[in-house]
């Protein structure tokens, strides 16, 4: 009996294989249907479009963390352009060094940017799923929603990775012989909480939460929302309607989250004064009192013009190639 089971199921393995080799492109669709399949494909198209965006847009975002932290504590002073920071990062190493932190960058996106458009994309099946049942329409309410909780959960996890990010960009702006000199992002995240405790890679997690909570309401919300009122109000092409929508989309995401993203990079940045033990900010709110007492209100917009460059194109590389592979696996 036990012999003729293990026949049994060689022959049906057999079939099996024929079937794939005769009929690949079945086999194929059978795959990309399964039900587990189809549960982790917004997640796999998500990590996938994040990480494609990451190495186009990685010498724009380590520009934009260097102006950033440029001037510290000051209200007056130098004020240096993204083209100066560019120029000064070229001339004291090699066009390279554009793309220090690129490997935690895309740490950044396989976990972050999985988890925000694969959550994403759950929770709007599921609106949308009862929304039908009621015979209703998906409203933008439950569209901002469903951006800002898979934005704070997916900014919860990713926060370690985000951080190794600043760290590593950061670290060509201290002393030659205060430098951590990170080999990579796995370098970054053992030595950290190895000299800083456990702790300290959910550094700044709060405005990293709220700021990824700003930044999905603008981009995932607002290019679901304007993709819907560009199918209903206009004659646009589908792909003209997602990169109409993209860019919208892009503005949205980088005027909401701006502040929070200046706030986080500040408490991302900050270490323990060697002298006196203590920490340049308190928290969040702490960092943003301060910055608004020592270097003015409109600090938090530095830079506007380099972080558009970043998030929006960012923005719109993820979800045209988040949007494509969505098709193809449809």
């Amino acid at each position: 009996m036990a012999s003729k089971s293990v026949k049994d199921a060689a022959n049906q393995a057999a079939e099996t294989t024929k079937s794939a080799i005769d009929n690949p492109s079945q086999t194929t669709s059978d795959f990309l249907h399964h039900p587990w399949t189809r549960a982790a494909l917004p997640f796999i198209n998500g990590g996938l479009a994040g990480m494609t965006a990451t190495s186009v847009i990685q010498p724009v975002d380590m520009v934009k963390v260097r102006l950033q932290l440029a001037g510290e504590g000051a209200r007056t002073g130098p004020r240096p352009s993204a083209l100066g920071v560019t120029r000064e990062i070229i001339a004291s190493g090699k066009f390279l060094d554009l793309y220090t932190g690129l490997s935690a960058g895309l740490l950044r996106q396989a976990v972050y940017t999985t988890a925000r458009l694969g959550f994403f994309d759950t929770f709007i099946k599921a609106i949308g799923a009862r929304a039908d049942a009621a015979e209703r329409k998906v409203t933008f309410a439950e569209r901002a929603a469903a951006g800002l909780t898979a934005g704070g959960v997916a900014a919860m996890i990713g926060n370690p990775a985000d951080l190794a990010l600043v760290r590593m960009q950061s670290d060509g702006l201290k002393p030659r012989e205060a430098r951590a000199n990170y080999r990579s992002v796995f370098d970054a995240l053992l030595r950290i909480p190895k000299h800083e405790g456990i702790g300290a890679l959910w550094a700044g997690a709060l405005p990293t939460v709220v700021r990824a909570m700003a930044l999905n309401l603008g981009q995932l919300t607002f290019f679901a929302e304007a993709k819907q009122q560009l199918k209903q109000h206009t004659t646009l092409t589908a792909q003209n309607q997602t990169f109409a929508a993209s860019a919208i989309a892009g503005f949205f995401a980088s005027f909401l989250s701006l502040p929070f993203d200046f706030i986080k990079t500040r408490l991302q940045k900050q270490q323990k004064d060697p002298s006196t033990g203590k920490l340049p900010y308190r928290g969040l709110l702490d960092c943003a009192r301060k910055v608004v007492k020592e270097e003015g209100w409109l600090r938090f917009y530095r830079g506007f013009g380099t972080y558009y460059v970043r998030i929006a194109p960012h923005a719109m590389v993820t979800l045209i190639v988040a949007d494509y592979l969505n098709l193809i696996t449809k």
